[in-house]
């Protein structure tokens, strides 16, 4: 009988360790796992925390639905050469952004089938001197802001270069590729560019597309760029914004 009552009590004993490790692991696993979830956040590159740092917000941050793909990321761009070595995220003063994300929303409405694609948003002045270093002994000097006279809008953070794309990304016809210098890309006079062959009918109606969506959200557009608009008038932004850095 004693016996018997020794062996029950054996079994009770190896069943309760039994259990307690299992509970063990279990919590360790939790543990474990809480910590690999909280010890994995997202990279940035130098410039992008620099313009973190500097108060600008990434516009995928504001409108997951705005396709980005930086031309100056790439060399197929007027300088032939990749600017943005380490940048691939487009940064824009929040005031911008917010703006941004106001086309966006009112392009969805009457066009849901298209997105906005941003090719150059905010933009360092060092960037803008290299940009200025490449044509400012050419014909094409006028198209780049000179960073001795204050730079551009992008280097407020206060411009976007932008065009209309599917939702697979391609881009839709506007007559000329982005950032080509040259009078096929000014909208000044856009009907005779038409007539004389340089863009066709849909490329104009596109382009009027886009000015009509972007200028619904306050932003104005460049007569020698189809594809460029500011949120303000360079006055303004010397006045109320810093330069990028």
């Amino acid at each position: 009988m004693k016996k018997i009552f020794y062996l029950l009590v054996f079994i009770f004993c190896i069943s309760c360790s039994s259990k307690a490790q299992k509970t063990d692991y279990k919590a360790s696993y939790n543990k474990s796992s809480r910590k690999t979830v909280t010890t994995t956040p997202k990279g940035l590159s130098k410039t992008a925390l620099s313009l973190q740092k500097q108060g600008y917000v990434n516009i995928k941050d504001v409108d997951s639905s705005i396709f980005v793909s930086l031309m100056y990321s790439r060399p197929d761009n007027f300088c032939k050469v990749v600017l943005y070595g380490d940048l691939k995220e487009a940064y824009l003063h929040p005031k911008a952004a917010e703006a941004l994300k106001k086309a966006q929303s009112y392009l969805k409405t009457i066009r849901p089938e298209l997105s906005l694609i941003v090719f150059d948003a905010a933009r360092p002045m060092s960037i803008q001197q290299k940009m200025w270093d490449k044509v400012k002994n050419t014909s094409k000097y006028y198209y780049v802001s000179n960073p001795a006279h204050g730079g551009g809008m992008h280097n407020y953070g206060m411009a976007v270069d932008i065009s209309l794309c599917k939702l697979n990304g391609d881009t839709i016809n506007m007559g000329t590729k982005v950032d080509y210098m040259g009078d096929a890309a000014h909208i000044d006079n856009e009907d005779k560019l038409v007539v004389q062959h340089k863009i066709d009918e849909q490329a104009l109606q596109n382009r009027r597309l886009l000015r009509r969506v972007m200028k619904h959200a306050g932003w104005r557009p460049l007569p020698t760029e189809w594809w460029h608009f500011n949120l303000c008038s360079r006055d303004e932004a010397k006045k109320y914004y810093q330069v990028i850095k």
